[in-house]
């Protein structure tokens, strides 16, 4: 889970680049809390602003404009995203095993702040830069998930009869997590992934003879 809301002190002192950072970090994680409890059309800059004590300028210089502000939430979601793939390709292991890693850190990334602004962003919320962007960052996610569940099935590990179809499956299953998973509940994000991502690989295990 993402760390709780920092402290947000102005002073009329020149910062460094890490207070720049831990106000513009402050800044998203404000607003990437109220886009995925409220909606992206139903809140806005103002209230981000106010939720801080800052004014809406102070978001703009930060971070820009509103679609600005989404899609670099989004980004960092996909990013977190490309970070996992990466380090379960450089797991040990069969390629089931390597892709059981990849989903297990998909789920979780999915049911936090970030990972969730992405399953509950569409296209049609960005401006046509943004989008095209977003559509390209996804589908680097995409390949990533196709390339290892083709691994598993390649080294024998899993039975995959059509990989696009399987990658289409886990995705969707993790992703509407982020519509039905309440972070104050009693199952953890990483529990309640891994116990989904057995449920799928289960169908995907080859059966003993």
């Amino acid at each position: 889970m993402s760390a709780e809301l920092p402290a947000f002190p102005f002073r009329p002192v020149r910062m460094t680049d890490e207070e720049r950072r831990g106000k513009r970090a402050a800044l998203l994680l404000a607003a990437v809390r109220m886009f995925n409890e409220r909606g992206f059309h139903a809140t806005s800059l103002d209230d981000v602003a106010a939720s801080l004590g800052v004014t809406k300028p102070v978001i703009y210089h930060y971070l820009g404009n509103k679609d600005q502000v989404l899609f670099e939430c989004v980004r960092i979601g996909l990013y977190e995203l490309q970070v996992a793939a990466e380090q379960a390709r450089c797991s040990p292991g069969t390629g089931l095993d390597r892709l059981r890693a990849f989903l297990r850190r998909y789920g979780a990334i999915i049911m936090d702040h970030f990972g969730r602004c992405v399953a509950r962003t569409g296209d049609e919320q960005l401006s046509a830069e943004a989008r095209a962007r977003f559509r390209a960052l996804k589908r680097e996610i995409d390949d990533a998930l196709r390339a290892m569940i083709a691994e598993a099935a390649a080294d024998g590990s899993a039975t995959v009869p059509d990989v696009r179809t399987a990658a289409f499956a886990f995705a969707g299953a993790l992703n509407w997590t982020a519509r039905w998973h309440r972070p104050e509940g009693e199952a953890g994000a990483s529990d309640v992934a891994a116990a989904i991502v057995d449920i799928l690989c289960a169908g995907i295990t080859p059966r003993a003879a």
